[in-house]
This record gives structure tokens, sequence and C-alpha cells, in this order.
């Protein structure tokens, strides 16, 4: 028996339409640096990078680990739950593997 599709939040829809598409770890930092009007070099020494690791992360060519998603929420100022649960998507995506990450503080 095939789960029903879940219905998203009217919050990610606004996400999604605000950074042109499904929201992605790369797109939501890269949202987060154009509306904190940081250019990637201040960002990525704001967040411990280099502006080329930022770049890739932003193209998404490299995917980070949820501890330095959450380590770059609380650097940013955003929630760290967000921020987990995209690169922990972004990582299952890059392998092929179709899964939807859902995430709850313990």
């Amino acid at each position: 028996m095939r789960k029903p599709k879940e219905k998203k939040s009217e919050t990610m829809k606004l996400l999604e339409k605000l950074s042109g598409g499904p929201l992605s770890f790369a797109r939501a930092i890269k949202s987060i640096r154009a509306c904190d009007e940081l250019s990637q070099e201040a960002c990525a020494e704001k967040l411990g990078v280099s502006k080329s690791h930022l770049c890739d992360v932003e193209k998404g060519r490299k995917t980070v680990s949820p501890e330095r998603a959450a380590r770059w929420a609380r650097v940013l100022g955003y929630p760290e739950p967000v921020l987990v649960r995209l690169a922990i998507q972004s990582e299952l995506d890059a392998a092929g593997l179709k899964y939807r990450v859902e995430i709850e503080a313990a």
C-alpha cells in the first residue's frame, strides 16, 4: 500500500518560490547569504571555510555534514533543524536514494 503524498507546508511553498525551485541545502545557503547581504567571501569567512568551498556548496557540487549544517545555522542565526534536514536530504539525493527526511528535536 502506497503512502499518500504529504502536502508541503505553506512555509516550504513560499521558500521554494523565493529560491526558484525545490529547496535544497545549496539554495538555502545561497538565499540566506543573499538575504543577509553577505558576499561569498564575507560569508565564507564568517563560516570558517574557503570562498571556493562555499561556492561549491552553493552550486550543489559539495554537501556538508549534519554537524556542519547545525554549526552554520548557529553562526548565521537561522534554525538548526531546517539546515540539518536539508543537509541530510542533500546527501541522500546525491546518493540517488529516494527518501524524504523529516526531523524533530529529541
